[in-house]
């Protein structure tokens, strides 16, 4: 079996969303040793935010007549779409950033989707996806940022509806307690959501690793 890894955040070391999804990853590797991981981390080896335009243009141009960024644009979103298809279980590992999803998680959103196989057809119908995704404060009910999270709400609409994964998310909040002096009253009740997030990174994992091998 092949799990799918990709990574968002900006960080290499000490990233909130990368500790999450390696938990889930180890639970994984330990039910599956030996079997491939296959990784992508977009949050450093960015994709080109021109690509997108690129394969939609292309779309509409004769492929004679497709200059070579068009060419190149529709090989990559074949290749992303690729990757999804052939894993049997994907992770994928988005930090909140500024109340939305990640730049760079949308550019590869939106290249997956210029494909033609995953343009409007649940293409991922029924395959296991783990979501780990952080945020710095609290936008849970009754707090001052209710609604502010305009990320896991948008990734559960295209992953869970677009694509027909069955989604799992693993979050974590209070992830600047400790960072930033203003969130100092929360550091309880932050360690306390760390142990949770931690835990569930562990049980989405294991579940991951249950999965009955392809026939």
């Amino acid at each position: 079996m092949t799990l799918f890894r990709l990574d968002a955040s900006i960080r290499t070391h000490g990233s909130a969303s990368r500790e999450i999804a390696d938990i889930v990853e180890q639970e994984w590797r330990t039910a599956h040793p030996g079997d491939p991981v296959v990784t992508r981390h977009i949050g450093v080896d960015t994709l080109p935010s021109t690509v997108w335009a690129a394969a939609v243009a292309a779309g509409m141009t004769p492929a004679e007549e497709q200059p070579a960024e068009q060419r190149d644009a529709v090989a990559l979103a074949a290749k992303l779409v690729d990757e999804l298809i052939a894993a049997d279980a994907i992770l994928f590992a988005v930090p909140l950033y500024n109340y939305g999803v990640s730049q760079h998680f949308k550019t590869y959103l939106d290249v997956v989707l210029a494909d033609p196989r995953a343009t409007g057809v649940p293409f991922l119908a029924g395959k296991p996806v783990v979501l780990a995704t952080v945020r710095g404060g609290a936008y849970g009910p009754g707090t001052p940022r209710e609604g502010w999270d305009h990320s896991t709400p948008y990734l559960r609409r295209v992953i869970a509806d677009c694509w027909g994964a069955e989604l799992t998310v693993v979050e974590r909040e209070f992830t600047l307690v400790g960072v930033n002096p203003a969130l100092d009253s929360f550091t309880d009740e932050a360690a306390q959501l760390h142990a949770g997030a931690l835990q569930a990174a562990r049980e989405a994992g294991r579940a991951l690793g249950a999965l009955p091998v392809p026939a």
